[in-house]
């Protein structure tokens, strides 16, 4: 029995498929149509050109999607039409994302349950910890 991508994945028989069914076969987005939409709005981008839903891709093609905070940016290996697993969907794509930097870690003050309301010296406190400009 060989073991390979496309043994576990539906391929297509033809030599493109839409990228927007590509997107959701491989979990870039939930639905279809939310894939689209990502498509219409401008987040995806097929070898540095902005693409519409119907674009065929094919292997070897880079997609760059553009999601709040980061760009994900994936690598065509397989074409596939039916959504798979994500293990299967992982292993259609190469995934060239830059790792993202941690989030700052702000320690937040929290005040004592039952502390009542904060006066205006403690929220002026708060807002100078958390980097708030004095107005």
């Amino acid at each position: 029995m060989a073991s390979s991508a496309s043994s576990h994945a539906p391929v297509s028989s033809s030599s493109a498929v839409r990228i927007d069914s590509w997107l959701w076969a491989v979990r870039a987005y939930k639905t279809r149509s939310a894939a689209t939409a990502a498509c219409r709005a401008g987040h995806v981008r097929l070898n540095g050109n902005p693409v519409k839903a119907s674009q065929t891709v094919v292997p070897g093609d880079t997609i760059r999607i553009r999601q709040p905070g980061f760009e994900r940016i994936l690598e065509v290996h397989v074409l596939i039409v039916k959504r798979v697993g994500a293990e299967a969907a992982s292993r259609c794509y190469t995934d060239h994302t830059p790792e993202r930097p941690p989030a700052p870690f702000l320690g937040l003050p929290q005040r004592d349950r039952g502390a009542g309301r904060p006066t205006k010296k403690d929220r002026r406190e708060m807002e100078k910890l958390r980097g708030h400009r004095e107005v």
